[in-house]
C-alpha cells in the first residue's frame, strides 16, 4: 500500500508503511500548510528546486529527522549552508536514477528557474510501493513529457496547475495526455491569489480529453494510491 498525503502547495508525503518520502516541504509561511514543520516525520526529502516555496523547511526538517535530502548538487549546497551543518544528502542530476531502500528515483527535466546560482529545476519519477509516481515540480509544458510517459507507465502524475509561474489548466491537461497517466493529482494552486484556479474545471477538462482520473485532494487529506 502506498499512501499520499497532501500538505499544501507542492508539498506531499508518500508512505509505504516502512519509509516516508517528503517532497518540497514549504510549510513555514505557507497559508495552506496542513502541518507544521516541527511535526513532520520522514526518511527522505525530495527537493525540486531552491525557490523558497519549494525548498522551504527542507534543511531544518533534515537536520531534525536525519532524513536524506535528494536534490541537484547546488540545492544540496544551499541546504547545508542554511542548516549550518553537513546534512545527509544524495546529489544527482537530470536523467540520473538511484535505488533507495523504498524503491527507485529518477530525476527528470523541468522547465523553470532554479532559485540558486548554477542550479536547475527538476522533477522526479518515484517508484515506491508498487506504484510509479511522477512529481513534475514547477514546470512549463514541454514535449519531452511524452518520453517520460513512454519510459515509465505513470500510475499517478502530480502536476502544477496554478498558471503564472507554471502550467495552467489547459497545458496541465495536455501534460496528462502526453504522459498517458492513469491518474492525476493537481498541485501548486490556490496558495495565493496569483495562482488561484478552478480545480473542478481542470478535472473536467482533463477527464474529457485523457484517460486519466483526476483526484482533487485538499491540504491535510490523504489518498491510498491503488
Amino acid at each position: 500500500m502506498l499512501k499520499y498525503t497532501y500538505y499544501g502547495h507542492a508539498c506531499f508525503l508518500l508512505d509505504d508503511g516502512a519509509h516516508k518520502v517528503l517532497a518540497d516541504p514549504f510549510l513555514t509561511g505557507n497559508p495552506k500548510a496542513a502541518i507544521a514543520a516541527k511535526d513532520v516525520s520522514c526518511d527522505y526529502i525530495l527537493v525540486s528546486h531552491a525557490h523558497g516555496d519549494h525548498l522551504g523547511d527542507a534543511p531544518d526538517i533534515a537536520k531534525r529527522t536525519e532524513a536524506t535530502i535528494v536534490a541537484i548538487p547546488e540545492v544540496i549546497g544551499l541546504c547545508n549552508e542554511q542548516a549550518g551543518a553537513e546534512l545527509k544528502t544524495h546529489g544527482m542530476n537530470l536523467g540520473g536514477s538511484v535505488k533507495l531502500p523504498f524503491g527507485k528515483v529518477r530525476m527528470t527535466l523541468a522547465l523553470h528557474s532554479s532559485g540558486v546560482a548554477g542550479g536547475i529545476a527538476c522533477g522526479f519519477v518515484i517508484q515506491m510501493g508498487g506504484k510509479t509516481v511522477y512529481f513534475a515540480g514547477d514546470t512549463a509544458l514541454f514535449h519531452d513529457m511524452k518520453l517520460i510517459g513512454r519510459k515509465d507507465s505513470i500510475d499517478y502524475a502530480l502536476l502544477p496547475i496554478g498558471d503564472n509561474y507554471t502550467m495552467g489548466l489547459e497545458d496541465a491537461a495536455l501534460a496528462a495526455q502526453w504522459l498517458n497517466a492513469a491518474n492525476v493529482i493537481p498541485i501548486h494552486y490556490d496558495t495565493w491569489p496569483v495562482i488561484e484556479q478552478d480545480v473542478k474545471k481542470y478535472q473536467e477538462l482533463t477527464e474529457s480529453s485523457t484517460r486519466a482520473h483526476v483526484h482533487i485532494i485538499q491540504p491535510g487529506e490523504s489518498l491510498e494510491l491503488k
